[in-house]
């Protein structure tokens, strides 16, 4: 699939946020289509260097089409961020970026599973070599737990009718393609958003679960931290609350000094400074990006910098 196929979000927001130096070092945790990882590879000198990560063999096989020597793509999860880069010789970086969620192509090709708008196997996995398909984990899944992961990260106020509703259907025969399941949820769903299909909330949640994505999101912050070196920049877009309230928080406590109780005999300067330096507020597209790519309409752009001479607190709890 080419470049083209893919709009990328944000898309000079971004890389205007990661200040790249011709002779940088670089990561773009998510390729997707290449979109960010091509402006970023303009702003490069012949010195530059820039790794891409993604879990999805398309988007790999994407990245293999792209003939630089300043540039290579890994299959891998981002989670395993520091691992990566070891593999690859790099100790420090000066950018890496996140985009978050799932791809336009991912989305519309209908064999993924991804949406209700095809008929198709209800698969959802972003690295389809590996792991449970959302079709073989609710087959197996207690309905407490389908209740739980619809709740929690679809934030589904009907979760309890639409596990049940999972449960008794499977108990007739397999829920295996994803109209099955929308037509499953419409009928346990008693009332509907305005210009919202419903089952959009549970097929979410589902594919945030079967590809732990908060999970994946939690770990590899931290590992950011780890790897940035001073004054590099981290760049982080997300597409719904649950991921920006994470990206929030982390950025929000590792740009914040410790706070020592009150009269201890601790001087400023031997307190150390935070982290990372918040880059401005949180940032949105534009009208005329919304206008001409519709999905970008929920993006939230966060920007961090590595302060310079910080004590190491990457492994903190976000």
């Amino acid at each position: 699939m080419s470049a083209g196929s893919h709009a990328p979000v944000m898309l000079e927001q971004a890389v205007d946020g990661l200040n790249v130096r011709a002779n940088g070092i670089y990561v773009d945790c998510t390729f997707g289509r290449g979109g960010h990882s091509r402006r970023i590879l303009e702003r490069l000198g012949q010195s530059g260097r820039l790794i891409a990560i993604d879990r999805d063999l398309d988007a790999v096989a994407a990245g293999g089409e792209i003939v630089d020597e300043r540039f290579s793509i890994v299959h891998g999860a981002f989670g395993q961020l520091l691992d990566i880069a070891l593999r690859a010789g790099v100790e420090r970086v000066d950018g890496i970026l996140l985009d978050l969620g799932v791809s336009s192509p991912q989305f519309d090709h209908a064999g993924r599973g991804f949406s209700f708008r095809f008929d198709a196997p209800l698969d959802m996995r972003m690295d389809a070599s590996r792991g449970v398909t959302a079709a073989q984990w609710l087959a197996q899944a207690d309905e407490s737990e389908i209740r739980e992961v619809i709740k929690n990260y679809g934030e589904e106020r009907f979760a309890k009718q639409i596990a049940a509703a999972i449960v008794a259907a499977r108990a007739r025969g397999p829920l295996g393609t994803t109209r099955q399941l929308a037509a499953l949820v419409a009928e346990a769903v008693p009332t509907r958003e305005p210009r919202q299909d419903p089952a959009t909330r549970t097929f979410q949640a589902l594919r945030i679960h079967i590809n732990q994505e908060l999970e994946e999101l939690s770990i590899v912050l931290p590992q950011c931290v780890e790897l940035l070196a001073p004054s590099g920049r981290l760049v982080v877009i997300s597409f719904h609350s649950l991921e920006d309230r994470i990206v929030k928080r982390f950025l929000r406590d590792h740009a914040r000094a410790d706070h020592l109780p009150p009269r201890l005999p601790v001087k400023a300067k031997d307190i150390a400074s935070p982290p990372l330096t918040l880059i401005g507020r949180a940032r949105r597209p534009d009208y005329a990006e919304v206008a001409a790519n519709p999905r970008s309409r929920s993006a939230v752009m966060r920007i961090a910098e590595r302060s310079s001479g910080s004590a190491d607190r990457a492994g903190a709890a976000a």
